[in-house]
């Protein structure tokens, strides 16, 4: 009952009259009123144990004044009861839910303010104080006293469970989307978004709605399984990105729709430090997909566009959201990896793009690129070239410089092609641009080889993982002498790039620059690991970065070589 009810309104009694003056009012009433109703509000205040019922529905502890006051309040339209300040928390618990009844305007803000002032006087009643209040005015009443405290602990239940209706009548005159948001703003006040335990009453509305939405979270989660079903089938068969991004855009409508629903069941459930089961079932399905689109299809747009939307809509969910998070930081460094990767490979592709006619007559163009090199009519594709070697050759007369001529050689394992030039600037172009595009490749093969166990010949050396076979040179014969890499110093000579052992120089091997192959290629990579503390060269893949093949790695790999080779 609400206040409007209360035998003590019906009769216009106070809690201190007593049963002469409450038995006079019925009769006075009865002339005016309905005489039934009076005769039970007689009956309900006369009788001891039903006397409770109506002082706990009362106004307990409030004077004369105070309740006609009340009274006439309620009586009159557009009075706002919340401006009545009533020192005992039963009386004004009671007169918030009437006033809840009452409302003109039922706005979710509206609402969700009395639902929490009700709430937070509600936790304030105190059995025993309330049970003392209400013995005070029986005494004056002439009434006996209560002597067992749980009759009044089982009426403030009771009047528990009244006030829960109370809220859930009031709410259900709201639209659906207001009622939601009305019960959301509650839970969010009340529980300081979750990070309070918050009122009593506020979590018994939460569960009842938990028991109204639950067919619609079984429905919902249904339909969004059913959708990432149907995106899994079209990313397989690589529907346009387009046409994607529309089933996304509607999977995340769905996810966001279903967690305004949920959001004050996990803001409940957070502030009491529960799990909301159908919470984490939905959040792992999301999570699930977006890692399926990732690892499967590569889809990494798509997929952090679901976990950005599942970092926001799952916050409220502790266990969820950190998970969430830990993927959308990866995904974030995955999408700034890859947009560095795509910039240094645009970067790398500039680098070695270069174009020159060759010859002073008849002149033969040369080109690089990522597409290849291109040059007297045949186009060699990067990858296919195996072999590099370049150098320079002074001539002179009668002891008078005449100039330097310069010879660069590429090619497969079938085929080759050469270049002679005089001109040392347009040399040095077409050579810097070999080392990037094909000299940093050929290192990388040499070191994953030597990883994997393989042994290389260069001239009378073999060059293995842990150090080098020298040849010992002697009169009438020779032997083999194997070199840890820490008796290893190399050293270059005019046109030569030399080997040998620390400290026996008869252990040694020198390489011509420009007649033997890929010298280049194995002084960078001798020069770059003798500065390290290392014992296999192939540890330079961890070192320099360079483990891999695709171009951007080349480039990167080659700017680290050749900082390290300055340094």
């Amino acid at each position: 009952m609400d206040l409007s009810q209360n035998p003590f309104f019906i009769l216009g009694a106070t809690p201190r009259d007593n049963r002469k003056r409450i038995m006079e009012l019925a009769e006075e009433r009865s002339l005016v009123m309905d005489a039934d109703n009076c005769t039970q509000a007689r009956s309900d205040l006369t009788n001891p144990r039903k006397r409770l019922i109506a002082e706990v529905a009362w106004l307990p502890g409030i004077g004369l004044a105070s309740a006609n006051e009340i009274i006439a309040a309620l009586k009159k339209e557009n009075f706002d009861l919340l401006d009545i300040e009533l020192p005992v928390p039963m009386a004004m618990a009671n007169l918030i839910s009437t006033g809840l009844s009452r409302l003109s305007e039922h706005t979710p803000e509206v609402i969700a303010k009395w639902i929490n002032e009700l709430a937070c006087v509600f936790d304030e009643i105190n059995p025993n104080e309330l049970c003392i209040v209400i013995n005070e005015e029986r005494i004056a009443a002439g009434f006996p006293e209560i002597t067992d405290l749980s009759l009044v602990e089982s009426e403030i239940q009771t009047r528990r469970a009244h006030f829960r209706q109370a809220i859930k009548s009031t709410l259900d005159c709201l639209l659906s989307r207001d009622l939601v948001k009305a019960v959301t703003l509650s839970v969010q006040s009340a529980t300081d978004n979750g990070n309070i335990h918050g009122p009593i009453l506020i979590h018994d509305l939460v569960d009842a709605y938990e028991v109204e939405v639950q067919p619609f979270f079984e429905k919902e989660t249904k339909n969004i399984e059913t959708l990432i079903e149907e995106i899994k089938s079209k990313v397989k068969i690589e529907k346009s990105s387009q046409l994607l991004n529309i089933d996304i855009d509607c999977l995340i409508r769905m996810a966001k729709n279903w967690d305004t629903i949920a959001q004050p069941i996990q803001i409940s459930c957070k502030s009491r430090g529960l799990r909301h089961d159908e919470s984490h079932e939905v959040a792992n399905l999301l999570r699930d997909f977006a890692i399926y689109l990732f690892n499967e299809h590569d889809e990494l747009d798509l997929s952090k566009k679901i976990t950005d939307t599942l970092s926001e809509v799952f916050a409220e969910v502790d266990e969820v959201a950190e998970r969430i998070n830990e993927d959308s930081s990866t995904l974030e460094d995955i999408s700034k990896q890859r947009l560095r990767k795509e910039l240094e490979e645009e970067k790398w592709r500039r680098s070695i793009t270069y174009q020159v006619t060759i010859g002073a007559f008849f002149g033969q163009l040369f080109k690089i690129s990522p597409d290849g090199i291109d040059y007297r009519g045949r186009l060699w594709k990067l990858d296919s070239i195996t072999k590099l070697r370049w150098g320079g050759t002074r001539h002179s007369v009668n002891g008078i410089p005449t100039g330097t001529t310069y010879k660069i050689f590429f090619g497969t394992n079938t085929s080759h092609s050469q270049i002679e030039l005089k001109d040392k600037n347009i040399y040095s172009n077409i050579t810097e641009r070999l080392w990037r595009a094909i000299g940093v490749r050929l290192l990388t093969q040499y070191l994953e080889g030597l990883r994997a166990g393989k042994k290389y010949h260069f001239g009378k050396m073999i060059l293995m993982d842990t150090g080098v076979e020298l040849p010992r040179r002697r009169l009438f014969s020779s032997e083999r002498v194997f070199c840890p890499w820490n008796e290893i110093m190399v050293w270059s000579g005019p046109g030569v790039f030399c080997v040998n052992k620390i400290d026996d120089n008869s252990v040694s091997e020198s390489f011509s620059y420009g007649d033997e192959d890929n010298i280049h290629v194995l002084e960078a990579g001798f020069r770059l690991f003798l500065k390290s503390v290392d014992d296999n060269i192939s540890d330079m893949l961890n070192i320099a970065g360079i483990y891999g093949r695709c171009n951007g790695r080349m480039k990167s790999s080659n700017d680290r070589i050749s900082s390290l080779l300055k340094d």
